[in-house]
């Protein structure tokens, strides 16, 4: 018998001669692969992030154009970053749904946020970096980022880079917003500048880590493969029998 053929014969077991127990249905895999969810999330991240915080670093704008920003910010950093976390959930990535979870939806309140403000349903806080309610939910922000930071030590140096220095500038939000300090949420839009380029980075190199199956960028993960430059890190998945003219994989 020929390896397919004895391939076939055990993935069929059971079910062909109907040996498996009256009222019970033999088991069946449904493959349904999926792109790394956090190619999407860190890019909208980086993005809404980078606005954001290069102009509350001072780089240009006002302390006006975030009313401009939010709806942008809410889509591209909100919903698609919600996005990515429910589907990181599906992935069983743990560390993706938090972070892409709760950043995802703090951007979408972003959004809503600045939409009460330019219609005045709520009163613009002056000066514009003294609100201590937005400080407060930065703090929030921060605990939850460095949870996060904590377990992504155990699986990637480069996105423990990402989130320690997104706690960082939450961290540095939430004072600056809680005590009135403009020198603080300076520092922190330089500081979450960084953590959008390093965003960018990781979303780039899972990118071309999934297109190419190799390591084309460094993920900075403990494993070798993972961080030399043409390393190979998977191998297609391909049953020659059980749809015929469809790779499985992709």
């Amino acid at each position: 018998m020929s390896t397919l053929d004895e391939r076939r014969r055990i993935a069929t077991a059971g079910v062909e001669d109907g040996s498996w127990e009256d009222g019970f249905a033999p088991p069946r895999v449904f493959l349904q692969p999926i792109a790394a969810p956090s190619i999407l999330g860190l890019a909208g991240f980086a993005g809404a992030t980078f606005v954001v915080a290069s102009n509350l670093a001072g780089w240009w704008g006002s302390s006006t154009s975030g009313l401009v920003l939010a709806p942008f910010a809410a889509m591209f950093g909100g919903l698609a970053q919600l996005l990515a976390g429910m589907w990181a959930y599906r992935a069983r990535d743990g560390i993706a749904t938090l972070a892409h979870g709760t950043w995802g939806s703090f951007w979408l309140a972003y959004g809503i946020l600045n939409v009460l403000l330019a219609t005045h349903t709520l009163t613009a806080p002056t000066p514009w970096y003294h609100d201590p309610a937005v400080g407060f939910w930065f703090f929030a922000l921060a605990i939850t980022t460095g949870i996060a930071t904590v377990a992504a030590l155990t699986e990637s140096l480069g996105l423990a880079a990402v989130l320690s220095t997104l706690t960082v500038g939450s961290a540095l939000l939430a004072g600056g917003y809680i005590y009135g300090s403009h020198g603080w949420v300076q520092a922190a839009g330089w500081v979450l500048v960084v953590s959008a380029g390093l965003a960018w980075y990781m979303a780039a190199a899972m990118l071309l880590a999934g297109t190419t199956g190799r390591a084309i960028l460094p993920l900075f993960k403990y494993g070798k493969a993972a961080n030399k430059p043409g390393g190979k890190l998977v191998r297609p998945i391909e049953l020659e029998w059980a749809e015929p003219g469809v790779r499985m994989g992709q």
